[in-house]
């Protein structure tokens, strides 16, 4: 992968951050794997047409994330470069999807509600406008650090209880067992890009400037009927997804 050079402020997006995306990236590339290091701070200014300052503020928001440490006297080692990988196929489940990637993981229930569908949301899962949902937010950890927040939208009238019993078992589909439903598919799932905001900053723990991986997903019980429509945040430096038949 080639690095741009002569970045410009575009958007908003100060040119620090546009930077830190981009070294983010290219360390989930691999770009780096020779030595273990990121480039001096005078080569990346000098890549991305930048001042040395700028660089730096790029390099504190990263090691802020825990991806890169600066070792005094040595540079600027990098910490973190393995990804998750989070498979997405019919019966997509976090923590299964997850398997031996992780010693331990956590499910909470940041906050729960009852609201009538969106037209969209309506569409979605096959119910009128104004319909009562339940909606969950969720984070999920994986030893100890987060890895996803979504946001899940259920039918009030079949799954009325399913905050209580998420917040018992941690497990959406543990939780969808307490109202009757065994097993579930994953009907259609949409995968994006984009930057975190404020919100999924504080609880994913992340800089400014970070990229998410957003998956918006439905999945509908054994008879088709739709049961759960979501949309999930990641940190795309921590999860890569697989898309299997």
């Amino acid at each position: 992968m080639t690095l741009t050079n002569n970045m410009r402020k575009k958007n908003g997006v100060a040119l620090w951050r546009q930077i830190a995306d981009r070294i983010r990236t290219a360390i989930a590339a691999g770009e780096y794997d020779g030595t273990g290091m990121l480039p001096s701070e005078m080569v990346l200014a000098e890549r991305f047409g930048v001042n040395r300052h700028t660089v730096r503020g790029a390099i504190a928001a990263l090691a802020d994330e825990g991806i890169v440490q600066a070792l005094q006297g040595r540079g600027t080692l990098i910490t973190r470069k393995d990804r998750l990988n989070f498979p997405i196929s019919k019966r997509t489940r976090f923590t299964t999807g997850l398997g031996d990637q992780a010693r331990e993981m956590e499910g909470l229930l940041l906050a729960h509600s009852l609201e009538g569908a969106t037209t969209a949301l309506a569409e979605k899962l096959n119910v009128a406008p104004g319909t009562p949902l339940i909606r969950l937010e969720l984070l999920r950890k994986v030893d100890h650090k987060p890895v996803s927040r979504s946001t899940s939208w259920f039918p009030a009238e079949r799954f009325g209880g399913i905050a209580t019993d998420y917040e018992d078992t941690g497990s959406i589909t543990e939780a969808l067992k307490r109202s009757g439903v065994e097993d579930y598919v994953r009907a259609s799932t949409i995968v994006s890009a984009r930057h975190a905001e404020a919100d999924d900053l504080a609880d994913l723990e992340l800089s400014p400037g970070a990229i998410l991986l957003v998956s918006d997903s439905l999945n509908v019980d054994m008879d088709g009927q739709p049961i759960q429509f979501g949309t999930s945040r990641f940190p795309a430096d921590v999860v890569q997804f697989t898309v299997e038949n």
